[in-house]
């Protein structure tokens, strides 16, 4: 076991990325989340993730009162959810197939820790169904849906299969995974050009290929099965019909070990960048209150009917009609929850929580009400004017954004090496305010207040997008990102933040250096006219 201390000598918790400045609507029963009447179950809870999310779990462990226990690769020794943790244990080497994905480490440090239940955040083993069936097998709990629910709707053709006897409207294509080449090229000419290749274990943008003809369709299926197999451990993969220009909208869903099941609005996630979301909003500026009721319906009728529990995520397309189609179920927890929970004033992590300890909704659909606007930013450790290329390295210099409305969700610090291992995403950037307009306006603010040095990051690219005419009016779909793309940038938008971080970074290190090599000396004495306002009684 590592020491916190011994990980970050010198350092303490509360230097950590702290949300600033919330403005969170009031709820009645908000007390409730953040304490619990009854006598607890979980005594330790560990952490089978990394990074901005392993801290979040971390944080609401500790005001639960909750011990929390994190784990650790060689390359996230001094990482801050080590930190943050009470308890912190290695894995192994850098490599995620030898330390994050490893369900036997995982399973044997709880149990040389005493940790009742483990928190899988999202991405490595969150939706690997035989991970939490091994969970329960060692009678520890796996907070997140069951193994069979996971199963029936962690696998995206299962899932189309659940929609099908929901009564769903989905995307047309396959419900299975493709046996073979000849059967994706049988596939793709019933439901017509253009297609979309999906692996059926995951998501994120890993194993999906559009296809716009049959003499793109063999590479497509080829490469689509290789980056599917890589990512998820299953070459699995089928096919749909690719609806062009929909808006990516997902609905969030909460189910008790009761049978009480709720849906808490919708996030618009149409801001793509090769199927992966770089800005998320709650809510959508296109959907109603009659759409909304509509989706949320259907999602709770499919989870409910797969006997689903704690948090997942329904997503659907969405066409110029308003016409909505099923296209997947999240069986964890979304990296763009903070959204939901601003807009909703819920906590999520809290909720996850309460839920695998076996106690009911506080709540019921009609306590939940949305409140205001919601928009995160996805900070990567990229460069956007090299193909979007990972920029791992030293931070030399962090200054964070704060104030009324905004929330950082990060692991990062000053000094600290972002690793190639990994997924390069540094934090999430989240601004609320009571409308979209005054939200893009906060979040542009706080973007302009952010600075990280020594790498390269996305910070102006947001800039671009947020100034953008199309996205201040709402006109976007899962094609926008590439439109906008398509385009020149003009210079201020994309060099004006560039340069202030650069002039920022400079200042900062002269700063530093003239503090250190300035001998200390006395005050000086206070000037004639500020002797003479005091005087006055004008100045203090």
């Amino acid at each position: 076991m590592l020491a916190r201390q011994e990980a970050f000598p010198g350092r303490s918790a509360s230097s950590s990325c702290d949300a600033t400045g919330q403005t969170l609507p009031a709820l009645p029963y908000n007390s409730v989340l953040l304490t619990n009447t009854k006598p607890r179950t979980f005594r330790k809870i560990l952490i089978a993730n990394r990074g901005e999310i392993a801290l979040r779990i971390a944080r609401a462990c500790r005001e639960l009162g909750i011990a929390s226990v994190a784990v650790y690769s060689d390359a996230d020794r001094a990482a801050l959810h080590v930190l943050e943790a009470q308890e912190a244990y290695r894995l192994g080497p850098a490599p995620a197939p030898e330390s994050y994905l490893r369900g036997d480490l995982l399973l044997d440090i709880a149990r040389r820790s005493g940790a009742d239940a483990i928190h899988p955040g999202y991405g490595f083993l969150s939706e690997n169904a035989d991970f939490a069936e091994a969970c329960e097998r060692a009678g520890i709990k796996f907070i997140g849906p069951p193994a069979a629910a996971m199963r029936a709707l962690g696998s995206k053709t299962l899932a189309r299969q659940a929609a099908d006897k929901a009564k769903m409207p989905r995307t047309p294509g396959s419900t299975k995974g493709l046996a073979s080449l000849e059967e994706a090229y049988k596939v793709a000419e019933e439901i017509r050009y253009p297609v979309m290749l999906k692996a059926a274990a995951g998501g994120g943008g890993k194993g999906m290929r559009a296809v716009a003809s049959r003499e793109d369709l063999k590479s497509a299926f080829a490469a689509a099965q290789s980056e599917a197999e890589r990512a998820f451990g299953s070459g699995e993969v089928y096919l749909e019909k690719l609806i062009e220009r929909p808006r990516h909208i997902e609905i969030q869903i909460l189910a008790d070990e009761h049978g009480n099941c709720v849906y808490l609005g919708e996030r618009e996630c149409s801001v793509q960048r090769r199927h992966q979301k770089v800005i998320e909003e709650a809510p959508s500026a296109v959907v109603g209150h009659d759409l909304r009721r509509r989706m949320g319906e259907a999602a709770v009728r499919l989870v409910q009917s797969a006997g689903y529990t704690n948090a997942g995520t329904v997503e659907f397309l969405v066409d110029d009609e308003r016409n909505f189609y099923f296209l997947e179920v999240n069986t964890r927890l979304q990296v763009e929850h903070p959204v939901t929970e601003l807009v909703t004033g819920l906590d999520l992590v809290h909720l996850q929580i309460h839920i695998a300890q076996g106690e009911p909704l506080p709540f019921t659909q009609d306590e939940v009400h949305l409140r205001g606007h919601a928009i995160e930013c996805r900070v990567y450790a990229e460069d956007p004017d090299n193909g979007f290329f990972p920029s791992p390295g030293q931070i030399t210099k962090l200054l964070q954004p704060g104030g009324p409305g905004i929330r950082e969700d990060c692991g990062i610090y000053e000094g600290w090496a972002v690793p190639m291992d990994y997924d390069p995403m540094l934090s999430k950037l989240i601004a609320y305010a009571p409308t979209r307009e005054a939200a893009i306006a906060r979040m542009l603010r706080a973007l302009d207040e952010y600075v990280i040095g020594g790498i390269r990051t996305n910070l102006a690219f947001f800039r671009r997008i947020l100034n953008d005419p199309d996205f201040q009016a709402a006109r976007i779909d899962t094609t926008y990102l590439d439109r906008l793309l398509a385009q020149t940038p003009t210079q201020p938008a994309a060099g004006l933040h560039e340069e202030r971080e650069k002039i920022a970074a400079i200042a900062a290190v002269i700063f530093e250096s003239q503090r250190a090599t300035t001998p200390a000396v006395e005050a000086a004495p206070a000037s004639a006219w500020k002797r003479a306002a005091r005087e006055e009684g004008l100045y203090r």
